[in-house]
């Protein structure tokens, strides 16, 4: 059960939304449901979220956010292009699975950036939970490359940091926010599946 503060604390925040926030989260809710469907709109919805986001961010002097939606901006942009134009033999992209030597090099790169900025962000500014943060941060950017890619274990990946963003989330009272990531957690669930699903067709379409 959901506490009454909690409550409370969501119905506030949702009072005090601006309504270019409002529309920033719905795109990015809309973006995440396109792309369990696969639908190269969900891109657009990318691009146009992470703008206001952009610039929201930069409004309340959090620069790191700011510069972080820029690259998803890019990606939204690069992932719009390559599920269109990435297997011009298919006629269409589709869903890979990486080698377990890609996923040690893509863990291993969340890992050196997570310490590497959390150690910059422990000694030289007063950030709550900088190796935490760090990690969501640089999780979330290799992972939107996997999804640009169409790499199926982009959901669990998400499943892992979005678990992560609810704690981080929670701790620092930010409640609406948790709450979004909670849904943002549950999509990724239903996009596992929904490209798994897809995967094991393409392999059994797949010549021998």
């Amino acid at each position: 059960m959901i506490p009454e503060h909690w409550i409370e604390q969501i119905a506030q925040r949702w009072a005090a939304m601006s309504g270019w926030e409002l529309v920033a989260v719905v795109l990015a809710v809309a973006y995440l449901l396109l792309a369990v469907r696969q639908n190269r709109l969900c891109w657009v919805a990318a691009f146009f979220s992470t703008a206001i986001f952009t610039v929201l961010f930069w409004n309340v002097q959090l620069l790191m956010q700011s510069a972080l939606n820029v690259y998803y901006m890019a990606m939204a942009v690069y992932g719009w292009w390559h599920w269109q134009h990435g297997s011009e033999s298919a006629g269409w992209l589709p869903i890979k699975r990486w080698r377990p030597k890609q996923h040690a090099l893509a863990l291993a790169t969340i890992a050196a950036c997570a310490l590497l900025s959390g150690f910059l962000l422990e000694r030289h500014s007063d950030a709550a939970w900088p190796y935490l943060d760090s990690l969501v941060t640089w999780g979330a950017v290799v992972t939107t490359f996997m999804v640009a890619r169409k790499v199926l274990d982009n959901w669990a990946y998400w499943m892992v940091i979005n678990s992560l963003a609810v704690f981080l989330f929670i701790d620092r009272g930010m409640a609406l926010t948790a709450l979004l990531h909670i849904t943002y957690l549950v999509i990724s669930v239903f996009g596992w599946m929904s490209w798994h699903r897809d995967y094991s067709k393409q392999s059994e379409r797949a010549p021998t």
